[in-house]
């Protein structure tokens, strides 16, 4: 496998990152999980745009252009003969020292991963997935706003360590109101009647590319999309609740907290939705040749 490490290409068991890197020694740092799909970097522009915007909240300046970036990304693909693949985009602040400071970072650490990713089991995608209300709170936006797609995911883990422990493979995460945020790696959405229903980012939701188009895909299916708070009552009593992440794509859920969703099965219009996304795959991207 090779490794795209600061401009250049390297075997993965020579691809290293120093002890003092601040992304390694505080998680200072932003990155991006990217697709391809048959030769086609799904939402490519749109992760990018991401990347950099995450790198402008925490201050940190990417020395290369998004171009360059993205053309970086082709490069590994094409490296590694991957026509479908799940792509992981990562800079860090760079090396340092043991301070904090990050003045003393003096050039960014940039890689690129490009490997096959399975994050459920294909069954829970015929079947459904159970998953349940863990304890660990979303962080307030005003400590960590999950607007940025930081390297500091510990929270994240917890939650994910909590719904490990309850026997499931997701965990939701309720926001410090007590309202429903997201899962540990996923967006969440519920359809009742026909409305499609998903937390505003302002609850602590990251602004997930998958999420984003599924919205736009609703009035396709004959829903109306909406976001706005949701309570667990509104999650339990929904007619479908599904997941939607970038390596998880889009995944019905048909049991919370050991509630079954309606008649605990793949709902109808998450299944025409994910018909949908799959369409866009197809076509909403960038084209590389190997």
């Amino acid at each position: 496998m090779k490794i795209f490490l600061n401009d250049k290409l390297v075997d993965a068991s020579l691809a290293k990152v120093s002890i003092f890197d601040h992304g390694l020694l505080y998680g200072d740092g932003v990155f991006e999980g990217i697709r391809a799909y048959d030769c086609l970097i799904f939402k490519l522009k749109e992760h990018i745009e991401r990347l950099y915007a995450s790198a402008q909240a925490i201050k940190l300046e990417i020395p290369v252009t998004k171009r360059k970036m993205s053309d970086d990304i082709i490069l590994t693909l094409r490296a590694n003969k991957l026509k479908d693949a799940y792509i992981r985009l990562v800079v860090t602040r760079g090396v340092g020292d043991l301070g904090l400071d990050p003045r003393k970072c003096k050039e960014p650490t940039i890689f690129i991963i490009a490997d096959k990713i399975a994050l459920y089991p294909e069954e829970l995608y015929k079947k459904g997935m159970e998953i349940a209300t863990v304890a660990t709170r979303r962080n307030l936006p005003e400590s960590i706003n999950p607007q940025i797609k930081s390297l500091n995911y510990l929270n994240n883990i917890l939650a994910k360590i909590e719904a490990i422990n309850a026997g499931v493979e997701e965990a939701i995460m309720l926001n410090q109101q007590g309202y429903v945020a997201e899962c540990s790696g996923d967006n969440i959405f519920i359809i009742k009647n026909n409305s499609l229903i998903t937390p505003p980012v302002y609850a602590g939701a990251l602004e997930g590319i998958t999420r984003d188009a599924v919205i736009d895909s609703a009035i396709k299916v004959g829903l109306m999309a909406q976001e706005k708070l949701i309570t667990r009552h509104e999650v339990y009593n929904a007619n479908e609740v599904f997941l939607t992440g970038t390596a998880a794509e889009i995944i019905p859920v048909v049991k919370v907290d050991g509630r079954l969703i309606f008649e605990g099965k793949p709902g109808v219009k998450t299944l025409e939705l994910l018909k949908e996304f799959r369409k866009l795959t197809k076509t909403e991207g960038v084209r590389y040749a190997l």
